[in-house]
């Protein structure tokens, strides 16, 4: 154990933080952070050395190591930030990577909203107090051809909306199938969400049968709504049995109950035209069978930002705003105008125009289409390190498990390093790229890169692969 003097002579080795400021200062390499963060960083360093002497280290390591150790921090930091990253992965909605990109339109609109005052809450023609979102509403209620339409902050906040409202008081339980209790991204489940909202959850059936009957005969007058969860992330095949949503809503008529889906996936068009994948049910489909109210998500395969829309009933649209809650999941004014340009953009493609959405456009592009980048890209390198590949793309973000479409990828088989630090090396470019790793190749695939980021991945691989 080092002596009391050597331990002394250690903790005078330790630089002081302004000298280590002025050597990352004027360090060009060091990754921008703010003075005040790396501040933070340095002290940190300097106390965990002091710590590490007083643990009875008999050394520490010289003053340009320490540095660089700071540096390594400040970069690792630096990169956690949320910035654009090139995805390779061939999942279109990524929920690691953001979900659904928004289009060209939605970001100039969110640009011109956020850089300058707006009328979120004015009336233009009155000068007067206006409603805040009252033309999304509008817009959500022709798209879902829906009597009204809001929105929440996301999904689960607009189902607790939906039970505070509905399963509330002496009439708190809810009824739901045992196969219908989803867990979605995050370790969060459907029964945990329901009991947040002060809803008794009530289960009938089996994980893979549940009858008409079970539902009826869970029913008493303590019950406030039933409750149908569309299952968009996993899918029960085999010995199955399930009411269909008209049954339920006839079985709910009966006995004067509101019948609610949760649709989650919150596709607004027809995925099996686009693609040959299978059909996910509507928004307006389900409205269509008699429910009462159905909640969606907006940065799924509707292609927005991340939200809750609620549509159906008018009564019940009004009521759910009415509620304390409904203000503690509001959305600001750059979510209500990435939703209202994206429901625009669905809006104005009805009338014949061609969608600028991008889920859409990735969903519905052909191998044929691919393949040609893929040649550009591969010209453009000119190296025996990279061929061109097949794959299957996924939908992703919890949606269309069984959906595959056929895709063209870039393989890459390093000559001078492991497929792993290639990965590595790709994730910590300026423009991060990510891909997967599969039978000993590192793959980009090309459905889920924009085509304006091909000249980044060429760049991105000559730096990597030299």
């Amino acid at each position: 154990m080092a002596s009391k003097k050597q331990n002394n002579q250690l903790y005078a080795q330790i630089p002081a933080v302004d000298k280590l400021l002025h050597a990352l200062e004027t360090d060009a390499s060091v990754a921008p952070l703010p003075i005040p963060m790396v501040t933070d960083l340095v002290r940190d360093k300097i106390e965990a050395l002091r710590q590490s002497i007083r643990e009875g280290a008999e050394e520490i390591a010289d003053f340009d190591t320490i540095a660089a150790d700071v540096k390594a921090d400040i970069f690792r930091l630096y990169q956690s930030r949320i910035h654009p990253v090139i995805n390779g992965t061939g999942v279109i909605i990524h929920t690691n990577l953001g979900r659904s990109p928004l289009s060209a339109t939605v970001v100039q609109k969110l640009t011109q909203v956020g850089q300058y005052y707006n009328n979120i809450e004015l009336d233009l023609g009155t000068g007067e107090r206006g409603k805040r979102g009252g033309f999304l509403e509008v817009a959500l209620a022709k798209l879902i051809e829906a009597e009204a339409a809001t929105v929440a902050n996301n999904c689960a906040a607009a189902l607790i909306l939906i039970l505070k409202h509905l399963a509330n008081g002496e009439k708190n339980e809810v009824i739901i199938s045992r196969g219908e209790l989803v867990e979605i991204g995050g370790g969060f489940r459907v029964p945990e969400i329901m009991e947040v909202s002060g809803a008794k959850l009530v289960e009938v059936g089996a994980t893979n049968k549940t009858s008409l009957e079970d539902y009826e005969n869970a029913i008493t007058e303590r019950t406030g709504m039933l409750l149908k969860v569309h299952r968009s992330n996993f899918y029960i095949e085999g010995f199955t049995h399930e009411p269909t949503t008209e049954e339920l809503v006839e079985l709910g008529n009966k006995h004067h109950l509101p019948v609610i889906e949760d649709l989650g996936s919150g596709a607004m068009v027809q995925t099996d035209s686009l693609a040959p994948i299978p059909h996910e049910p509507t928004a307006t489909e389900v409205l269509q069978r008699g429910v009462d109210l159905v909640c969606v998500s907006g940065d799924k395969l509707f292609g927005g930002p991340q939200a809750g829309i609620i549509a159906g009933r008018a009564d019940l649209v009004a009521g759910i705003k009415k509620e304390p809650f409904f203000r503690a999941t509001r959305c600001d004014k750059l979510i209500l105008t990435g939703l209202q340009e994206t429901a625009m953009e669905y809006l104005h493609g009805r009338s014949g125009a061609e969608t600028d959405l991008p889920l859409v456009r990735k969903l519905s592009l052909t191998v044929d289409q691919l393949q040609p980048r893929a040649e550009a890209i591969l010209k453009a390198l000119n190296t025996d390190q990279i061929t061109i590949g097949e794959s299957l793309a996924r939908c992703g973000g919890g949606t269309m498990p069984k959906a595959e479409m056929p895709s063209v990828t870039i393989d890459i088989q390093p000559a001078s390093m492991s497929v792993k630090k290639l990965a590595a090396k790709l994730r910590s470019l300026d423009a991060p790229m990510i891909g997967y790793i599969a039978e000993d190749k590192y793959r980009l695939d090309l459905r889920t890169i924009m085509p304006e980021q091909d000249e980044q991945v060429i760049a991105n691989l000559r730096t990597v692969l030299g």
